[in-house]
């Protein structure tokens, strides 16, 4: 199948922005090319290009089709608007029925014209999330954009930027690109497909994969730490970015001046990453290394000596200004910053940072209680944990907050457990980050969690499917992940209405969403204003409430899903009970999915979702079939025996339930499958006498009452 070959060459691109550029670059293509591409193109990425590589057909025969327009006796504007809307004449159009039907002819589509047509409307809409017009044009390019490059099948597609009377800076497309703007110069060369192009750029010291620059930078820092005895601290964001600064990357290693090798690790590496780009190295054991990574974007004729000197002095001076802060902070101790906290707002509705502070020292007390924690020392890392966003370390490197915490707590001389706390009671901040394991710093790190959670909550401040602006789906996760893997066992929703009195008591019901209505209620009924108290009365705490325990649930599922476990089992194991035990509850549907795993298990969910059909028919014809059933009016074997198996099952499953034997109650319960199937085989539910009917139908409901104690079957796929 014709190749199609596409790049936008710019001045320099920001790093940020050049992958998902490249992916809409491809994505625009697929819906723009549609009749003739079926596969979205690979996207490629630079410091000063975008481009897309792909396959589509040279031409395409499109199928004739009828466009009903307006009615017969329409306005004439109706039918004029009908008419430019499809480009179309009066003579196409034919009476059928009511309506004018336009009638269009199959016609062919070659590529050339198609993506002439198609590619400079595309263009000029570019989804750039920032960008910038120069000179006289309106069209707006991230950075201004020098060269269009498109080649079909080998030979140029010619189209033009120019819309109107706006020439877009004589803007056209050809079949050149350039090379390395200082190791090749600006000079101009012509490609013909895709091995053409990637040739041509490497011959001319540029590396048109990202992917394959992002190898080359880390075997070759790689390399270079490991002559040394060194290793790389792992930083996948780091070399993301960087691999988006260079064309040619060209690894080299610099020293750090020993003075600075007794400032914190973390605060040489946030220096060096945030202000530089350069890698941290380390030794095998983990202490930092006077030495870093750096990558050129040249060949350096002497070898990089001049690179590596000037790059040396510029971390001297970034490392110095670190190393003020560093000296200015360690003057006070962490109690000294908490006033400044009392002017951080943290959120208009929710005060600010110095009020978070005093409910985060309440509800560590609560949660240290719960799982215990030394409840002292929970109080007093919580006390503390945010005094460090008030320090200068901090202040000038926000991604040390917590860690600076940590530092300064040991400086001052506070327990191990407080420090760790404080360090620690952010995480876990992505995916692959570790969670706090010891018991102070759980505490805090969910109380952290469950605040953020409630408050934001408490004031409507809720995720959306489009956006989630405070990390709720984070926090989530995060409370989940701690609870899972510390194997923590204490009551949630308790917790969480604690944290829901605290964000209530601390915002007030005004600034409440949904108070209005329910004041006014409230008001109405006790003929008296309501107060900040009187909110867990009005309801809506509680309603808060449930909707934090179901985003809790849905995250955990989500997690669940990602993990490749049956997500659904857990749906039904919350449906079934109010626990909040989420240790507890996971081993129940660990325990279910072992049951129906078994040739038992399988046939009873069969039977069941029988069973519940035949129910929710039947009440909606007399029901709901409920109560007790009658022994008198059970006639057949089957049934008897059915009823019998009922009962005993239900105790010994209640039972087990209540021990925490779940596999057991679980496997009592597949003891039902044989009566079950004896059941449907000899005995017709809806027998002609009405009192038999009814007092089956009520025999299934206990049936399925019985199992539902376990888990909601009528929410397990299969």
């Amino acid at each position: 199948m014709p190749e199609l070959l596409i790049e936008l060459f710019s001045e320099e691109i920001p790093a940020r922005m050049q992958a998902r550029a490249a992916e809409d670059l491809c994505a625009g293509l697929l819906k723009a090319l549609a009749p003739l591409m079926t596969v979205a193109p690979k996207p490629l990425h630079g410091p000063r290009r975008i481009a897309a590589l792909g396959e589509m057909a040279a031409r395409a025969e499109t199928a004739a089709k009828e466009e009903r327009g307006p009615r017969i006796g329409a306005p004439e504007a109706a039918l004029e608007g009908f008419l430019r809307k499809h480009g179309a004449a009066r003579e196409a159009l034919a009476q059928e029925g009511q309506f004018w039907v336009l009638r269009k002819p199959g016609e062919a589509i070659e590529a050339p014209a198609l993506i002439a047509a198609k590619l400079p409307g595309l263009l000029r809409s570019f989804p750039w999330p920032k960008s910038m017009r120069w000179g006289e044009s309106g069209f707006t390019w991230v950075r201004p954009l020098q060269r269009i490059l498109c080649v079909f099948d080998g030979a140029p597609v010619r189209f033009a930027l120019a819309e109107g009377e706006d020439a877009v800076h004589g803007l056209a497309s050809d079949a050149l690109t350039e090379g390395h703007r200082i190791l090749h110069g600006t000079a101009p060369f012509a490609v013909r497909g895709a091995a053409e192009y990637a040739a041509g750029l490497r011959e001319r010291f540029v590396v048109a994969d990202p992917a394959e620059r992002e190898r080359l930078i880390e075997t070759e820092v790689t390399r270079l730490a490991a002559a040394e005895g060194l290793e790389v601290v792992p930083d996948r964001g780091l070399l993301a970015e960087v691999a988006g600064l260079v064309e040619w990357p060209v690894p080299l290693l610099g020293r750090i001046d020993d003075a600075f090798m007794d400032l914190p690790a973390e605060v040489m590496r946030t220096s060096m990453r945030v202000n530089q780009r350069y890698f941290a190295l380390r030794y095998p054991d983990g202490r930092a290394a006077p030495r870093f990574a750096l990558v050129a974007n040249i060949t350096p004729q002497d070898g990089g000596a001049a690179i590596v000197a000037g790059n040396e002095k510029v971390l001297r001076a970034r490392l110095a200004d670190a190393r003020f802060f560093w000296d200015l902070d360690r003057r006070h101790r962490l109690e000294e910053f908490l006033p400044k906290l009392e002017s951080v707002v943290f959120h208009a509705k929710l005060g600010t940072q110095g009020e978070r502070v005093r409910r985060l020292e309440k509800l560590a007390e609560v949660i240290a209680t719960a799982i215990g924690a030394d409840v002292g020392h929970a109080t007093r890392a919580a006390k503390l944990c945010k005094a460090d966003l008030a320090s200068g370390m901090v202040g000038e490197f926000p991604e040390l907050q917590g860690v600076m915490g940590r530092y300064y707590a040991l400086h001052q001389g506070e327990p191990a457990e407080v420090a760790e706390a404080i360090g620690a009671h952010y995480r876990p901040l992505g995916p692959g980050d570790a969670v706090p394991s010891g018991p102070v710093a759980v505490a805090l790190a969910l109380a952290d969690k469950l605040d953020q959670l409630a408050g934001f909550f408490a004031v409507g401040e809720k995720p959306t499917g489009s956006g989630d602006p405070f990390a709720l789906r984070r926090a989530a996760l995060g409370v989940i992940r701690i609870v899972r893997e510390n194997g923590l066992r204490f009551p949630l929703a308790s917790i969480l209405n604690t944290a829901l009195d605290l964000a209530i008591g601390a915002v007030g019901g005004a600034k409440l969403t949904g108070v209005r209505q329910a004041r006014e209620q409230y008001e109405n009924a006790t003929g008296r204003a309501v107060e900040t108290g009187d909110y867990a009365v009005v309801g809506l705490e509680e309603n808060t409430l449930r909707e934090l325990l179901d985003f809790l649930a849905e995250r955990l599922r989500v997690q669940l899903r990602a993990e490749g476990a049956r997500h659904d089992l857990v749906a039904a194991i919350f449906g079934a009970t109010p626990d909040d035990d989420l240790v507890r509850l996971l081993a129940r549907a660990d325990a279910l999915e072992k049951m129906l795993a078994t040739p038992d298990g399988a046939n009873l969910l069969a039977a069941y979702k029988r069973a519940a059909n035949i129910l929710r028919i039947e009440n909606r014809k007399d029901g709901p079939h409920a109560g007790a059933v009658d022994p008198g009016l059970l006639t057949l074997p089957a049934e008897i025996a059915l009823a019998a198996a009922v009962e005993r099952k239900a105790g010994e499953v209640a039972s087990g339930l209540a021990k925490e034997e779940f596999l057991a109650a679980m496997f009592a319960l597949a003891e039902l499958r044989a009566p079950l199937d004896a059941f449907f085989d000899s005995v017709t539910v809806n027998d002609p006498k009405p009192e038999l009917r009814a007092n089956r139908l009520r025999l299934l409901a206990r049936l399925t009452a019985a199992m539902d104690q376990v888990a909601e079957f009528a929410k397990i796929e299969g």
